[in-house]
């Protein structure tokens, strides 16, 4: 299972071990225990401050097949249920580097609060090999258990433990139960669960009160690409940058293939938003990961107060933190985002290539996604909730043309099947009689709107009446100091591209009105820092 070139890897990560480590696995029988027990044996193999313990464990363990983590022979909260190979092998090789004392990938502000916990909490995370989303959800977890001993968390392989699915009729991963209850599932992310925390114990925000970052030039609002770019243009003209971003990447990270990059043949989201991180890494740049803007107090020095309760003081303010994906809120569709259900035509129409798909929406984006997907894909079918299309005449005409194009209207979409963990069929109600029918197809499509993340900028800057961010052609806001890039302003066409160099330009903007208006702390505004 581990290859020659993976365990002179293990062995080299291995150097920096502080901490003993051991693989305590539950004593016991099982078809698949002869495996675990070889796959760890391997790894401990690597390095004398690894070792494997088969232990009754006396219940803590769940299975023949569970194992935890001990470092220096303390207990660390790390479970897994399973052999944590494919997407989960990062998360076993990241989980026994940081019990043996490789520091956290944790913003101190996140640690603050995950110490702050004073009660138990019992994680279980159910979860897919082939799963691209739930690794990030494990290892943030990890984490959090190593960071205080009253977490401990459980990563459990949902082939090997059908019997648990079943009872608990999980329909899709990660799905994460808290002390046996339902905590998360569909689309989670390490911001996900911190929010999650927070809106059970508000208090949590108290460990960070009053912590205030030293005054920045310019505070970078999102951390996609127009985000990464705005803040890498700042830094290199010399300024003082900060980044808060909720979800580092934003929906990049969720496209499976990038293959309209210029000069970029062929990327993924996953490998892109780890070269945005790398470039970022580059220069003094602060980044402030898993939170959000909170509030934003305007002023000659303008004051942003985050989730974790920490303040930002900043001459300038760039929003950038994109939109997502207006969602159809049924079964089956978070679930297998990557896996069929895309948002996206331009970015994952390629991969249809031959296959039967469906585009949700009848209005323009719904019809020139269809449009665009016919030249790829074998048939597109398209729903419309409403009896008539809402697209433009001539958008409709060319859509009645195409012979691979078929459109049912006054159909209310409820819900997405999946096989294997890929998508197979669709099931939709005619609205006008209630019949439900499935139709077969390996991709849904959902182009029912955008929504721009700028929720909180209300009544700080004009908007449209959709959301978006009313920019000109500089990127200025109608609030001075504060700039605005990418998908979540009015500029037409949601690229990657196109966002890096409307993030680029922003900074710009934000530079030059540095230089041209005097933002200087008063006396007041010092005082209250």
């Amino acid at each position: 299972m581990l290859t020659k070139e993976i365990l002179q890897a293990l062995k080299s990560y291995a150097e920096s071990m502080q901490k003993n480590v051991t693989f305590v696995v539950q004593t016991g029988e099982h078809s698949k225990r002869e495996e675990l027990v070889k796959f760890l044996s391997d790894i401990a193999s690597v390095s004398e401050k690894l070792n494997v313990e088969e232990r009754d464990t006396s219940g803590e363990l769940r299975s023949a097949i569970s194992f935890l983590l001990e470092a220096d022979g303390e207990d660390t909260g790390i479970r897994f249920s399973g052999i944590p190979g494919g997407h989960e092998f990062n998360s076993l090789v990241l989980a026994m580097l940081h019990a043996a004392g490789t520091e956290l990938k944790l913003d101190d502000s996140v640690k603050s609060m995950v110490k702050a916990v004073n009660e138990p909490l019992n994680f279980e995370v159910f979860i897919s090999l082939s799963c691209h989303n739930c690794p990030e959800v494990v290892q943030a977890l990890n984490q959090f258990a190593l960071v205080n001993p009253n977490i401990k968390t459980e990563m459990i392989d949902g082939g090997l433990y059908q019997n648990v699915i079943q009872e608990r009729d999980i329909q899709g991963v990660p799905s994460v139960y808290l002390n046996g209850e339902l905590f998360a599932n569909g689309k989670v992310d390490a911001s996900v669960l911190i929010n999650k925390l927070i809106e059970r114990d508000p208090s949590l925000k108290e460990a960070n009160k009053g912590e205030v970052l030293p005054l920045q030039d310019v505070t970078v609002i999102g951390g996609g690409p127009a985000g990464v770019a705005s803040a890498i243009y700042s830094a290199r003209k010399g300024l003082k940058v900060a980044v808060v971003a909720e979800t580092f990447g934003g929906q990049v990270k969720d496209t499976m293939g990038i293959e309209n990059l210029i000069s970029v043949p062929k990327t993924t989201g996953p490998e892109l938003v780890g070269n945005l991180m790398e470039h970022v890494r580059d220069y003094e740049i602060t980044l402030k990961e898993h939170v959000r803007v909170d509030n934003i107090e305007q002023g000659n020095i303008k004051t942003i107060t985050l989730s974790s309760g920490e303040q930002i003081r900043t001459r300038s303010i760039i929003v950038a933190t994109g939109a997502r994906w207006r969602e159809l809120g049924v079964p089956g569709e978070k679930e297998n985002i990557g896996n069929g259900v895309a948002y996206c035509p331009h970015c994952d129409g390629p991969f249809f290539k031959g296959k039967d798909v469906a585009v949700i929406g009848g209005g323009n984006s719904g019809i020139e996604a269809a449009l665009d997907l016919a030249g790829i894909v074998k048939s597109v079918t398209v729903f419309e909730f409403m009896p008539e299309l809402k697209a433009d005449q001539v958008l409709i005409d060319q859509a009645e043309k195409r012979d691979n194009i078929t459109i049912i209207k006054n159909a209310a979409t409820r819900q997405i099947n999946a096989e294997n963990g890929k998508v197979n069929a669709i099931e939709y109600q005619d609205r006008s009689t209630n019949e439900v029918h499935t139709r077969e197809l390996s991709g849904v499509f959902v182009q029912i709107g955008l929504v721009p993340n700028s929720q909180f900028m209300k009544g700080t800057v004009d908007m449209t009446q959709y959301g978006e961010i009313i920019v000109d052609a500089k990127c200025h806001t109608s609030e001075p100091g504060i700039f605005a890039a990418g998908d979540v302003t009015t500029v037409p066409y949601k690229q990657i591209v196109i966002s890096m160099g409307e993030g680029a330009k922003a900074s710009l903007a934000a530079f030059e009105y540095l230089l041209s208006h005097e933002v200087v702390e008063t006396e007041s505004e010092s005082a209250a820092a």
